[in-house]
């Protein structure tokens, strides 16, 4: 029996190629656009369901005027079950600043 978790934490880096992916990457919008209420919403519906560490997403957000960012969302840390739902908490992160906190 898998039972839902208590919380998500999910990182996120751009998923362009190159040798800087963050240039030119406004991290503290896409920020306020992942943990929107809507944004979250979203998430649970589109991957509800079971989740292990290490998996990936691949989604976008909005930067404004019709330009998206691609974006990967990882799942970092899952805490109290196994089941991404309606009640779980997702925390996100920039993975630079997850990556940084485990050196």
């Amino acid at each position: 029996m898998t039972s839902t978790a208590d919380r998500i934490v999910l990182s996120f880096a751009p998923s362009a190629a190159g040798e800087n992916p963050w240039s030119g990457v406004d991290t503290e919008w896409i920020v306020d656009e992942l943990c929107g209420d809507t944004y979250r919403q979203y998430l649970r519906r589109a991957h509800g369901g079971p989740v292990s560490i290490g998996e990936e997403w691949s989604e976008f957000v909005s930067c404004g005027c019709a330009t998206p960012q691609d974006v990967v969302l990882r799942v970092e840390r899952v805490d109290g079950g196994t089941v991404l739902g309606d009640a779980t908490t997702l925390e996100i992160h920039p993975r630079a600043e997850i990556e940084t906190a485990t050196r």
